[in-house]
């Protein structure tokens, strides 16, 4: 009998790092390089074994969480197995697991909903430990969560935001544990030793509990881990996934257009007299003409007229009316419906 695995995607947050665009819709569904950074997310499961049979149980928040990713999920998404489960109060990572936990039997990978990372999960169904834990060697560890190991890469415990620099095995937001029931367990003695910072309760904190028990859990290095957290993050996730054969060719736009690859333009955009490029993602149903854009996402249904654009998020349905593509370039973070005169 197939074992089922259970992928479980917190994506409740406000998403308040990525405002304006999360006023109107969730992180999640937030466009780069010619998908939402959910379909991206998804598709990093590819190589979980064939043997499972996968199940996600995404945590949503209210209104447009819950409204609007079941409703994508539906329609881009349909084969797919997923299970719903509403955080109405944020007190976190480990409260939102806690919600989830009639689907938290037996296997489970959690992954945070701003994280991509390039992993081979082909071999899960023969894990012999508890847990693995994928970490990446970073510069300077002190802003991110640590994970401690012995000499076997067993991890001894995990620390947020250390204060020294020797240990710099950042945790990325990605577990796999073997038993879920167990987690479950830990974050109960979690809340019950009221093991919580400024009223959240955070999932490194469980699995140290975990880790006291003796249960093991083993690190698992990768050597790329993108965020798609904040805008700075989400145009340089956007210029890796270009650069990474996540590009099109742009073929059927015309001999008015200069293209310097990479970029992502959608068939139906259309474009004229204008340069592209390079790292430039373009929705469906844009509209660009007369312009110059470089380093940016446009999100679907976006027109642009004689505007120079460089490092821009722009979000959906926005209209911008520039003086020109040899004027100096505009750097724009606009959400959903806007419209700009410049």
């Amino acid at each position: 009998m197939a074992q089922t695995l259970k992928i479980v995607i917190p994506m409740a947050g406000l998403g308040t790092r990525m405002r304006p665009h999360t006023w109107s819709k969730p992180k999640p569904l937030i466009g780069v390089a010619g998908k939402t950074s959910l379909d991206h997310l998804l598709d990093s499961f590819d190589s979980v074994p064939e043997t499972m049979d996968v199940e996600y149980v995404f945590i949503v928040s209210p209104n447009l969480g819950e409204e609007q990713i079941p409703a994508y999920m539906k329609v881009h998404h349909p084969h797919l197995k997923v299970h719903y489960v509403l955080q109405t109060v944020m007190r976190g990572q480990s409260d939102a697991l806690f919600l989830a936990r009639q689907y938290l039997r037996g296997p489970m990978l959690m992954v945070y909903s701003d994280t991509l990372i390039e992993a081979d999960l082909s071999r899960l169904a023969d894990e012999s430990l508890d847990g693995i834990a994928w970490v990446k060697s970073v510069p300077d560890p002190r802003r991110f969560g640590v994970a401690e190991v012995d000499a076997n890469n067993v991890i001894q415990r995990l620390i947020e935001k250390p204060d020294s620099m020797e240990n710099n095995l950042a945790l990325v937001g990605c577990y796999y544990f073997r038993s879920g029931e167990a987690l479950i367990a830990a974050i109960q003695e979690q809340f019950r030793r009221d093991v919580q910072l400024k009223g959240e309760f955070f999932l490194a904190d469980a699995v140290n509990i975990l880790l006291e028990g003796k249960s093991q859990i083993r690190v698992q290095p990768v050597s790329v881990w993108l965020d798609t957290g904040t805008i700075a993050a989400t145009l340089e996730t956007n210029r890796y996934l270009l650069e990474h054969g996540r590009e099109n060719s742009a073929a059927h736009l015309g001999a008015d257009v200069e293209i310097i690859r990479p970029v992502f333009i959608h068939p139906s955009a259309k474009v004229t007299t204008s340069k592209i490029g390079p790292h430039v993602s373009i929705g469906a149903d844009c509209v660009i003409s007369d312009s110059k854009i470089v380093n940016s996402i446009l999100e679907n249904g976006v027109s642009v007229e004689s505007a120079a654009l460089d490092h821009s998020l722009i979000g959906r349905q926005v209209s911008i009316l520039g003086r020109g593509a040899q004027e100096p370039t505009a750097s724009l973070n606009l959400g959903d419906n806007c419209s700009v005169n410049l």
